[in-house]
């Protein structure tokens, strides 16, 4: 998703992965406990496109702060209208991927959860095919269930987990897979979901794999928002 939004926005003085890391530190801190509290508009401005593209790739992320209360005050006015800005200008169209719509939908059930407005403020959450989940083979199953990290938080794409957890197996599997291959944003975003489904193989040995794709993803700020979460929401990681 952040390539083909990179392509959308354009070629600009700051590029758009270093919004998104900059985003994405932000959040880490406010999991934490660490650093002023937590304001989305504070990170991702309104009238920004660069800010819009990079709230779309965090999706549901950059509201997860607010899931805390005692970290982030609720989301108020500002807040929402940069996340109203950013889902008017980037809706999954007619061909989007399964993964562009789930990602949606995530971040527009955050939205009625943490920021003000009735349902009339917000976008309707589109239908997401679901089908992938049980008929891709492991490999693939497992890199489209990365891409929806974000999803994997209390409460919020409670249907999906459903689907997802009697395929705990292949996502351990995919989990060592991304490790072997070094891929440190796959191996994270696995390792949350095992965190949030609970049902982890004990041979997996989770907490430890946790803690060396942290020490081996030299700082990435993505996998540090994926490892943040999974010890702040599930007790996992060390």
């Amino acid at each position: 998703m952040a390539d083909a939004l990179a392509e959308q926005t354009g070629a600009g003085a700051v590029p758009l992965s270093a919004v998104i890391a900059d985003a994405a530190n932000g959040v880490v801190l406010a999991l934490r406990g660490e650093g002023d509290p937590y304001a989305l508009s504070r990170l991702l401005r309104q009238g920004d496109a660069l800010a819009s593209a990079a709230l779309r790739v965090l999706g549901r992320d950059a509201l997860a702060p607010y899931a805390l209360d005692h970290r982030a005050t609720p989301g108020g006015a500002d807040d929402a209208a940069v996340v109203r800005e950013a889902l008017a200008a980037y809706p999954p169209g007619p061909d989007a991927s399964e993964v562009s719509v789930w990602s949606y939908r995530g971040l527009v059930e955050a939205s009625h959860a943490f920021l003000p407005g009735g349902a009339d403020h917000w976008p309707q959450a589109p239908r997401a095919g679901s089908a992938w989940v049980t008929d891709d083979p492991w490999p693939r199953f497992s890199h489209r269930t990365s891409q929806l990290a974000a999803l994997a938080l209390p409460g919020i794409a409670t249907d999906l987990a459903g689907r997802l957890a009697p395929r705990t197996d292949d996502l351990a599997r995919g989990f060592i897979r991304a490790v072997r291959r070094r891929d440190w944003l796959q191996a994270a975003g696995l390792g949350r979901w095992l965190a949030r489904l609970g049902q982890v193989p004990p041979t997996l040995g989770l907490d430890n794999g946790l803690v060396f794709v942290r020490h081996m993803s030299d700082g990435d700020a993505r996998v540090a928002l994926h490892l943040a979460a999974a010890r702040q929401f599930y007790g996992r990681g060390g």
